[in-house]
């Protein structure tokens, strides 16, 4: 489309305003179309580039035209007119995303013959109607300093500003302006890009769906680097710096990395259409094509890496330019009092290194962390500079291994860790986390890449907030100690492999545990513990932590107590260390029954059957002094439950308290807690439409449910659901357990699917209790589906164990061997399968 033709026959033609904004929509349409052919084969600031220039062309010619149909064939020359069309924001910087708004300030002078106004309004609304998406500013030149001052955000937008067309009087008399505004008040602009700068990377932290623009690393960063550089140095370009304030190299691998986070911002709009700077998951498929990775994992990972390398940068270097407009003359003699060796300073638990500073070396520096209190730090960007340049070679020295030693048999070293991420060091002194450094882990489970989780991991487990595993911990020595902070931080290692990686992380553990000489002893444990590190919230989550065969296959992996009680405390370190709130009062419990009832197994040289256990716990209650209160028909009725279980599920204290309110049930009761999570527990006699409340209640997420018969015809029913309710929905809910107990009321099943493989049947359980186990995919509505087939049924549910992930779920339901269920298998199977 030759759009200068078209648009000069319709100037000779007298044609309307209209006619001419549609041939430039029309131009701009056909141009935006061209853009992923484009793409392919200019990416990065090249496109970016290009895309600008063709928007300068498009501006430019608009304005020409505006002041044909002004002046016509009078039309003066164009410095001439006191009017400059001046680019800002990412559009100054030549770094415009295809859906991000073109910001542009018009400046003019106010002379009298011209009439700037009128002219400046015609392109403006020439624009708009061509469908260009315009931010725009319209200042007289003698008032830019003045709007400077009203807003940092104008004044930022300022520095970034490029000429396009207009008068080059009008722009240098602009620029003169423009200088007297960087050159304003310096400190207090810059101290307030950096306290943005703070606010935001608080707000966006590290991400495996990042934001490209905000989070830590993303553009913005690179923005604040520049905006700092224009208003100390007054230059256009952040390479005008590379061998004064940092070295070519440095500022090459910068440039590379930023050159990556160019691309996929600018893929990422042409996928959505839309300015969209998340990438998020749908898109990670094509634009891992558009931008020729194998897979999306690869190229996350490369994304993730080079917004570390931003942000190390940024923060390296922008603290380097802004230090004489930062430093408080008032704490020289405080520094000067906190040295701990030349050119290093700890002051408030922040540890200082001058930028005059020669680089340390690596053990110098390790040495430096020894030396400090057991503490936890933050690390000034001087220091993290030694760390990011230090010379590191491999294979590192046997006094590097010692000093390492020391550093983990610190209490805390969580900051160290995070420290030697920062600076880009971490793998080169871990050489296990080679392969997963900015490792993202895309499972529905984990918040974190591999590298972060594992340090995540440590800082759990040197904050730990339950009290019983805090005991436990306690009780390790110190070498058993050490070597649980180092199971804990390599435990994930092994991934980015294709083997199974528990099996890769115990095989790449123990050349570590040998170089930091510990013992044969603990270097067995260690490979044992990173092995099996997924076993404990597997066999909780997932199995029936009351079977005695689970508890003797668990133990079987585990071996002894020792192992059992450091992977207890691994595993909370672990979950915690997920993010989010995965590690709450449900799995809490669910690890502490496991670990105790483990532990029991541990103990015990022959196997311990039902029988045995419930003699051990009726014990106990006996011997509680609440129950020698009891009435002996009600102490008599209390050791007369049935269900072993029941006794394996609760305390002593807790068996008493249900029996209690068991004794009180005249119809039914009801109990519902609304804490962490909602708990309903209810007593009847008389029939409970169990399906009707599930069904109901269904978008709450059952957690768990105990189904048990105590006595005198009475049930006892605890459901756990995995979310709490608000407000008047908490009314609502007990008007729907009173509901419940019409048994006329219906609340039609969801279609739900289960496939016969998905279920299976184990007659074997026990001599009392079958189990029935179903492996499904997670649907709204199934546990209520299955309960009202149970009843069709008329089996009778002991126990059931819930466990769902986003989209699947492993349930298993203990039946009482009662009615001939075990002959009637098929009938169950036909049921739940129709």
């Amino acid at each position: 489309m030759d759009i200068k033709l078209q648009i000069e026959d319709v100037i000779e033609q007298n044609g309307s305003d209209f006619e001419l904004s549609k041939l430039f929509k029309e131009y701009i349409k056909e141009y935006k179309t061209s853009l992923p052919e484009l793409f392919e084969s200019n990416q990065g600031k090249d496109f970016l580039v290009k895309h600008t220039k063709k928007l300068d062309s498009i501006i430019s010619h608009m304005y020409q035209v505006v002041l044909r149909r002004m002046f016509g064939n009078y039309l003066p020359m164009r410095n001439s007119i006191p009017i400059s069309i001046v680019a800002l924001g990412s559009y100054g910087r030549e770094q415009l995303c295809v859906h991000s708004d073109i910001d542009l300030l018009i400046v003019y002078q106010d002379i009298e013959g011209y009439n700037s106004k009128l002219i400046i309004e015609k392109l403006f609304y020439l624009a708009v109607d061509a469908g260009l998406k315009l931010g725009h500013r319209v200042h007289e030149v003698n008032d830019l300093f003045k709007s400077s001052k009203e807003d940092i955000t104008i004044r930022t937008s300022l520095m970034e500003a490029r000429f396009i067309t207009g008068s080059s009087f009008t722009w240098h008399a602009s620029q003169r302006e423009l200088n007297r505004i960087r050159l304003d008040n310096q400190k207090e602009f810059i101290l307030q890009k950096i306290e943005e700068a703070q606010i935001r990377r608080k707000r966006y932290p590290t991400s495996m769906q990042p934001n490209i623009k905000e989070s830590v690393g993303g553009l913005r960063d690179s923005h604040l680097i520049f905006w700092i550089a224009q208003t100390i140095y007054g230059i256009s370009s952040l390479k005008d710096l590379s061998g004064d304030v940092f070295s070519e190299d440095e500022y090459r691998e910068y440039r590379i990395a930023l050159e990556l986070l160019f691309r996929i911002r600018s893929a990422l709009h042409l996928i959505t259409g839309k300015q969209e700077d998340r990438l998020l998951l749908q898109h990670m498929p094509e634009a891992s094509k558009m931008l020729g990775f194998k897979n999306e994992q690869k190229m996350v990972s490369k994304i993730l890496e080079a917004q570390w390398r931003v942000s190390n940068f940024t923060q390296i270097f922008a603290k380097k330019m802004v230090r004489k407009y930062i430093e408080d003359k008032t704490l020289i003699k405080k520094f000067r009092h906190n040295r701990i060796q030349k050119g290093i300073y700890l002051l408030e638990d922040r540890l200082y290194a001058s930028y005059n500073l020669k680089k340390l070396s690596l053990d110098e520096l390790l040495g430096i962390l020894i030396n400090l209190e057991d503490k936890f730090y933050h690390f000034d960007a001087g220091f993290l500079r030694q760390f990011t340049y230090t010379a590191i070679s491999h294979p590192l020295k046997t006094k590097t291994y010692r000093l390492i030693k020391q550093l983990l048999q610190r209490k805390y070293i969580y900051s160290f860790l995070k420290l030697f991420y920062d600076a880009g060091v971490l793998h080169h002194l871990f050489p296990n986390f080679r392969k997963v450094m900015y490792l993202p882990q895309f499972d529905g489970y984990h918040n974190y890449p591999v590298d972060i989780h594992s340090i995540k991991c440590v800082e759990a487990l040197e904050n730990i907030k339950e009290p019983f595993v805090q005991k436990l911990f306690n009780e390790l020595n110190e070498d058993e100690k050490l070597l649980l902070k180092i199971v804990v931080l390599f435990h994930d290692t092994g991934k980015g492999r294709k083997q199974d990686h528990s099996e890769v992380g115990a095989k790449l553990i123990a050349p570590f545990i040998e170089k930091i000489g510990l013992s044969q002893e603990l270097k067995d444990r260690a490979v044992l513990l990173v092995k099996h590190h997924v076993l404990m919230s597997n066999v909780s989550f997932k199995q029936n932590i009351h079977n005695e065969k689970t508890l003797y296959k668990f133990m079987s992996n585990i071996i002894d107590e020792k192992n059992l009680k450091l992977l207890y405390i691994v595993t909370y370190a672990d979950i915690n260390g997920v993010g989010g709130d995965i590690y709450n009062s449900f799995n809490a419990k669910l690890l502490h029954d496991l670990y105790v009832s483990a532990l029991e197994v541990s103990q015990n040289n022959d196997r311990i059957t039902d029988a045995k256990k419930r003699l051990i716990i009726e014990k106990r209650v006996k011997n509680n002094p609440e129950f020698k209160t009891m009435p002996k028909t009600l102490q008599k009725k209390t050791l007369g439950v049935e269900s072993n279980l029941f006794f394996f599920k609760h305390t002593p204290q807790d068996i008493l308290h249900i029996v209690q309110k068991a004794k009180d049930t005249q119809e039914y009761q009801f109990v519902v807690k609304n804490e962490n999570s909602l708990t309903i527990e209810i007593f009847r006699r008389v029939p409970l439409n169990i399906g009707f409340l599930l069904a109901t209640l269904s978008h709450l997420d059952v957690g768990s449910m105990e189904i048990f018969t105590l006595f005198d015809d009475i049930k006892y029913f605890k459901i756990e659901f995995k979310k709490n309710v608000e407000g008047d929905e908490l009314a609502e809910v007990k008007d729907i357990i009173d509901a419940a107990f019409d048994m006329d009321r219906i609340v039609e099943n969801r279609k739900i699917e289960i496939k016969k493989d998905e279920v299976n049947i184990d007659c074997e359980h026990s001599m009392t209790h079958a189990e029935i186990s179903v492996n499904t995919k997670n649907q709204i509505g199934l546990l209520a589906y299955m309960m009202d087939a149970f009843e069709k049924l008329g089996i009778n549910i002991a126990t059931a164990k819930i466990h769902s992930t986003k989209h699947k779920v492993r349930d298993s339901f203990l039946i009482s061997k009662q009615n001939n269920i075990c002959n009637n298998v098929e009938k169950i199977y036909k049921l739940l399968i129709q």
